[in-house]
């Protein structure tokens, strides 16, 4: 379909042209980002559900564990969990997939190209204590990322279950059921993914300044993984 389109606009004037691309192309991303905000304000609302629900299920067990929500913007949210910082971040622009990717190889997308052209919501866990005492250098990670195309069909890349639970394109719908479960394989990965003590060769100089600002809690990176080798873990990467 892609190569008949090219072939008809080529045989009009730009103006034409033009015309042709803002009712096909500009509509279409007009419709995907309203796909991924709609689909970004079902997440904020099942956030919200389930840190209450862990508030009540872990009271009953007489656990005192920190479970927070937070709205950081009209695109961005955050949600605590014990030492775990969640951020989910909805990106205003539309991407298309590059050309080598699986997904641009599907009969699906060959049938209509512009179902290739997706919304990004990411999901980043954090250290709490990096946010909690202001330390700037520390780092955190990208586990996955939700693709959403005009026809609100989804993709997920992402760390262990979120690679492979979630990546029929073709004929996956989103629908509250399964964002639900997209959060609960993030939360669940990010309270497995343990802070790792850094080698010992890679810590054990620290200046003057870098001592002296530890109050400000500004200077010595903390990461999850932070010193060991992160490519260890790529095989969790679908």
């Amino acid at each position: 379909m892609a190569s008949n389109v090219y072939v008809i606009m080529d045989n009009k004037t730009n103006k034409e042209q033009i015309i042709e691309l803002l009712a096909s192309k500009s509509v279409c991303k007009y419709s995907v980002f309203d796909n991924t905000y709609e689909s970004f304000k079902i997440i904020k609302g099942l956030l919200n559900e389930i840190a209450e629900e862990l508030k009540v299920e872990l009271s009953d067990r007489n656990e005192d564990i920190p479970i927070q929500y937070k709205e950081r913007g009209k695109y961005e949210v955050e949600f605590k969990v014990a030492g775990d910082l969640l951020i989910f971040n909805m990106h205003t622009n539309v991407f298309e997939f590059p050309k080598a990717h699986a997904v641009m190889q599907t009969k699906y997308v060959k049938d209509d190209v512009l179902r290739s052209y997706c919304g990004v919501i990411s999901i980043y866990n954090f250290l709490a204590d990096s946010f909690r005492f202001n330390r700037l250098n520390d780092v955190g990670y990208l586990i996955g990322r939700i693709f959403i195309n005009k026809d609100k069909h989804y993709l997920v890349e992402g760390k262990r279950q979120l690679g492979f639970l979630f990546n029929d394109f073709t004929n996956q719908k989103l629908t509250k059921e399964s964002l639900r479960k997209i959060i609960e394989s993030s939360l669940k990965y990010s309270i497995e993914f343990d802070l790792l003590v850094p080698p010992f060769d890679e810590v054990k100089l620290v200046s003057v300044q870098e001592m002296n600002q530890i109050a400000s809690s500004v200077s010595l990176k903390t990461g999850k993984r932070l010193g060991f080798r992160y490519e260890a873990h790529k095989n969790d990467i679908k």
